[in-house]
């Protein structure tokens, strides 16, 4: 049956797979850093306090103190190409472009910032994509990462009229290609090291108690996390957690006090791993590579290294490649 001569364009059926991480600035200013946590600290995921409570305090204190702060941070890290992490998840795309055939189309967005997950997922269906598979770059699952992820993706298609199938990556916490992937990777990157670290330290993004409290699994994935990767390299890790935000309790101990502590106990010299993170960014080439140095050596600390994520390296996407291989089963 012929199609009407008005009859509106039909892309050839394909399948998508949106790689998704957290967001950035497009600029390392505070006007840019401003518009950025804006739209961060107003997720109800990320800030679980009632708007009524939090707004005016965001927008009375933080957005008129934290951006100049947090762009002079971020000038320490940008690029040529600029955020890094916009950068290497970019490259993660395009690493992975030609893994899953000619019918899948590969592509990547932040959940906060541009390119928007809104923008892409409307661009994977324009191009034919009646399936997609979002992934969430986050190993340990949390409310605040993937939850809002997920989240802004279902509100995006309750806007289409011609929805496309949805499959959402989990969780990879504990996935031996996860672990081995990280073991690799710590072991080149300490190869190529001037000395031995007495400690490895893993440090993940911290969280409020609260969201421990109220069910969230991230506290109890990041702790087996390290132990899966204690034993696969074969030494028991040390656990700390960075980047707190506000005067509320988070889970603990912080990066920063540890780094001092194992100083002051007489740790001469300390890696630092981020196994939570999927590239490189902010909180690890800034918050951990520059001030987690100076935390350590003025603590009396000898040697420091921060190690980087898995980024684009080969061990980090042939791991990519097996676990969004397997979601793809029966579509592509």
């Amino acid at each position: 049956m012929e199609k009407p001569a008005d009859h509106p364009p039909v892309a050839a059926p394909r399948i998508g797979v949106l790689l998704v991480n957290l967001g950035t600035p497009d600029a390392a200013t505070p006007g840019a850093v401003k518009r950025y946590l804006r739209e961060f600290l107003s997720d109800k995921r990320v800030v679980e306090l009632p708007p009524i409570l939090w707004q005016p305090i965001l927008r009375g204190v933080v957005l008129n103190t934290r951006p100049k702060k947090s762009a002079h941070a971020y000038r320490q890290v940008w690029t040529d190409d600029g955020s890094p992490l916009d950068a290497i998840t970019r490259a993660q795309a395009l690493a992975l472009a030609t893994s899953f055939g000619p019918y899948v189309t590969v592509d990547y967005a932040m959940r906060y910032g541009q390119p928007s997950m809104a923008d892409k997922l409307h661009a994977l269906k324009v191009v034919g994509c009646e399936r997609i598979l979002i992934a969430p770059l986050y190993p340990q699952y949390s409310g605040a990462t993937t939850g809002t992820v997920n989240d802004k993706a279902f509100e995006t298609l309750a806007a289409m009229r011609w929805q496309p199938a949805i499959r959402t990556l989990p969780p990879y916490h504990d996935d031996p290609a996860y672990i081995d992937a990280l073991k690799t990777s710590i072991e080149a990157s300490l190869a190529t090291l001037d000395f031995t670290p007495e400690i490895v330290l893993a440090s993940f993004h911290s969280m409020p108690q609260a969201t421990l409290l109220k069910g969230d699994p991230y506290h109890c994935q990041c702790q087996k996390t390290a132990r899966l990767l204690g034993e696969a390299l074969g030494r028991d890790l040390v656990v700390s957690f960075q980047s707190k935000l506000g005067r509320a309790k988070w889970l603990e101990p912080p990066t920063e006090a540890t780094l001092a502590r194992l100083a002051v106990e007489g740790a001469a010299s300390v890696a630092v791993v981020t196994p939570g993170f999927s590239a490189d960014n902010l909180e690890t080439l800034e918050e951990i590579a520059i001030r987690g140095r100076e935390t350590f050596l003025a603590a009396g600390g000898r040697q420091f290294a921060c190690l980087p994520c898995l980024n684009d390296s080969a061990p980090g996407i042939e791991m990519l490649r097996k676990l969004l291989a397997r979601e793809l089963e029966g579509w592509a």
